[in-house]
């Protein structure tokens, strides 16, 4: 791989880290040159990186500038719709479908998640991914995982917005340990209805976060 692509992904990855944990908050200014030193990074691959982050919609390139892509509370809806579709497909799928190294991989999730205390917000994040990652595999469509690797992408933001307000985590958590049980089970009816419920409580708690903000 030249090295020019592999100093791209790295500056695409460290870009994306600061804008879904919001330290490049939505709406706010980047000054690519600015960008390169922080990184210590040459600007080209930042260059790059910054496009390949505007084709996912996270970064905004107009006329006067670039920004950190706003959250709109109608993308917010279409995401919400297709997520709560695919997700729930995907669920019935990879309760038909799993193979025996699936449901070992999401039987570990499972157990690494119960480990984890409600306070630790990050952890809790990153095995939710690794979890809704494992059901795409086990669904054994790999459109279909690359699609829903993308919508989960655009939703991290909207994680991290809502991980103050830790009292919808446990709820959450469970629905993941009722989920994996309903795949073993190979469960598809119970796997579907439990993947929408979890998606559909998500959204509506992010929908109640952003109604509170200003503006």
């Amino acid at each position: 791989m030249p090295l020019s692509r592999v100093d791209t992904q790295r500056a695409y990855q460290l870009i994306l880290d600061r804008i879904t944990t919001l330290e490049m908050p939505p709406g706010a200014p980047i000054n690519d040159q600015q960008l390169s030193k922080e990184l210590d990074m040459a600007l080209t691959p930042v260059q790059e990186a910054l496009k390949l982050l505007a084709h996912d919609g996270l970064v905004e390139l107009p006329a006067d500038g670039m920004y950190v892509a706003g959250i709109d509370r109608a993308d917010l809806e279409q995401l919400s719709e297709l997520r709560l579709l695919l997700e729930g497909y995907c669920a019935r799928q990879a309760a038909q479908r799993a193979d025996e190294d699936d449901l070992a991989v999401l039987g570990a999730l499972r157990q690494e998640q119960t480990s984890l205390a409600p306070e630790q917000s990050q952890r809790l994040f990153e095995v939710d991914h690794k979890i809704h990652q494992a059901i795409a595999r086990a669904a054994h469509n790999a459109y279909l995982a690359q699609t829903l690797d993308r919508y989960f992408l655009l939703s991290q933001r909207l994680w991290y917005m809502v991980l103050p307000h830790l009292e919808f985590l446990p709820d959450a958590v469970h629905k993941h340990l009722e989920l994996v049980d309903a795949i073993q089970e190979r469960d598809p009816d119970r796997a579907e209805a439990i993947m929408r419920d979890h998606v559909q409580e998500f959204y509506a708690k992010v929908r109640q976060v952003l109604a509170e903000m200003p503006g």
